[in-house]
């Protein structure tokens, strides 16, 4: 198998890291710049892991993906998609505008869409790697990406200790009970409370996956709870009045939220290999601020 391209969620990187640092770590000029540590050492993590940490990488390139912070067409769908999240703060907001160039001035690609979400260019990459023969790895925790997980792709699984694991399909198989490809189909009827979408009233995970199971895609279960209304249930294998009733009554809204959560593929260009660039990064970390890191990279780049 050849080295994997690292496919990067930004935005929920520089999110992750915002919450999980301190806001005192700053630059010489005072700027926090706690988010941007916290990204590129969760990077750094995979392309030069501790011992026993887990993937094969060196990866043969790293791809940063930006994007939206919702597309426009999810919101017009379904106008409650991210209404709930706060805005973004100031202090988070400017590490944003500069992290493009400081990830970028370390080799690695950044790549994004302003139209579209982080996910979905993620969700573009791993395809077409997948399709030219190569692997690719998802460093993100949004599990919409599930959906992109094959034999080539995974999901990287951040653990205590600078651990991590990695979700395959089997992996997706164990957690949803469904296969990746149903993992659209699984977040419409169970719901997804971190982008807003509440799924089918009643239906929790396990009913969702039990009859996805049974029925296969979500048009096909709709059908069978369309046919189950003039039919007198005769064993436990058939969908329960109930169930069927609420599937029937929220029918096109479960379309909707499938249409939503399915992840949408954008023309992209594969990157071609390029490792990461150390002593560049060095000299962009330490001015702004990042001493210590800046001092690991320069070890990185000798090494």
């Amino acid at each position: 198998m050849p080295a994997p391209l690292l496919i990067a969620d930004t935005p929920w990187l520089l999110y992750r890291s915002f919450f999980a640092l301190p806001k005192s770590i700053t630059d010489g000029d005072g700027r926090p710049v706690n988010a941007l540590l916290g990204t590129i050492n969760a990077l750094l993590a995979l392309i030069d892991p501790p011992a026993g940490a887990g993937a094969s990488l060196p990866p043969r390139a790293v791809v940063a993906c930006t994007g939206a912070e919702e597309a426009q067409y999810r919101v017009g769908l379904y106008p409650p998609y991210h209404a709930h999240r706060d805005p973004m703060p100031p202090e988070l907001a400017e590490q944003w505008q500069r992290a493009p160039a400081l990830l970028a001035g370390l080799g690695w690609t950044v790549m994004g869409s302003d139209t579209l979400e982080a996910d979905d260019v993620m969700f573009s990459l791993a395809r077409r790697e997948s399709a030219a023969g190569g692997s690719a790895l998802l460093l993100t925790g949004d599990r919409d990406l599930y959906g992109a997980v094959d034999e080539r792709v995974s999901v990287i699984e951040m653990l205590k200790g600078g651990r991590h694991g990695l979700i395959g399909p089997q992996e997706v198989r164990e957690r949803y009970g469904v296969p990746p490809a149903l993992v659209p189909d699984f977040i419409a009827l169970r719901g997804d409370p971190s982008d807003g979408l509440p799924g089918a009233p009643g239906i929790g995970a396990k009913t969702a996956a039990e009859l996805l199971r049974r029925h296969g895609p979500l048009e096909d279960l709709l059908d069978a709870a369309v046919a189950a209304e003039n039919t007198v249930r005769r064993d436990a294998e058939e969908m329960r009045p109930r169930t069927a009733a609420t599937l029937r009554e929220h029918g096109e809204l479960l379309r909707t939220f499938k249409h939503i959560a399915t992840l949408q593929d954008i023309d992209l260009e594969l990157p071609s290999d390029r490792p990461t660039d150390f002593a560049a990064g060095a000299k962009l970390v330490a001015e702004n601020g990042m001493l210590r890191l800046a001092a690991r990279l320069e070890g990185l780049a000798t090494a």
